[in-house]
């Protein structure tokens, strides 16, 4: 099914040039230029009728931080993809934590764009590779919202490789991607991703994708 489409940034020329790069690929089911606008469009459409919404970061009012504290709790089942020139760590974090399944940048390609939207649309989380260092280390840091006590003790369940398997599928990457980077099997990539689903008791990798943004792992 084409994914549906909902772009919000503060530049026509930006909304233009997302419409052109995904025309092909997706249907965009409406758009917005400012964060009011955009609260008040993605409010009152019907969430089965939205796959996306593809959100800038930086924007008067607010920005895409605003419009997911303010649309996200009472629209759960919109999934939103951060569309940013920031590539800063702080940006990335800020947003995921405010409910975005993911996080590419503006220098990424169409093909990249494209890609990141039916992951999003699929219910995985997407990010530009480049990103995941960044996010990684902040979320390493030691600040005092890390994982609590109980977190890790779920987490001590799981062994080095499991741990490894969890942060890049949470960040959206295939199985075969996760194997070419672990230089393992797509099989025992699934293998350990049933493994970590049996012993945090989920049922899917959107719910490992969550669980893992929830406790800022990613």
């Amino acid at each position: 099914m084409t994914p549906r489409v909902f772009i919000v940034d503060d530049h026509p020329l930006v909304r233009s040039g997302v419409r052109t790069e995904l025309a092909d690929t997706v249907e965009v089911v409406g758009e917005a230029g400012d964060v009011e606008s955009a609260i008040a469009a993605l409010s009152t459409l019907a969430e089965d009728t939205v796959d996306v919404v593809l959100l800038d970061v930086h924007m008067p009012g607010g920005g895409g931080v605003e419009i997911l504290r303010r649309v996200g709790p009472a629209r759960p089942l919109l999934r939103f993809l951060a569309l940013s020139v920031s590539d800063a760590p702080e940006d990335v974090i800020a947003v995921i934590r405010a409910g975005a399944r993911g996080y590419i940048t503006k220098s990424s390609t169409g093909a990249e764009l494209t890609e990141a939207v039916n992951r999003i649309a699929a219910g995985d989380a997407a990010f530009s590779p480049r990103l995941a260092g960044f996010v990684l280390d902040a979320f390493a840091s030691g600040a005092p919202d890390a994982p609590s006590a109980a977190d890790e003790t779920e987490l001590d369940q799981l062994t080095p490789r499991e741990r490894e398997v969890l942060q890049l599928i949470a960040r959206g990457y295939a199985y075969k991607e996760v194997g070419r980077r672990l230089s393992v099997s797509v099989k025992t990539v699934e293998t350990h991703v049933s493994s970590v689903l049996r012993k945090l008791q989920l049922s899917s990798r959107h719910e490992l994708a969550r669980w893992a943004t929830d406790r800022r792992l990613i």
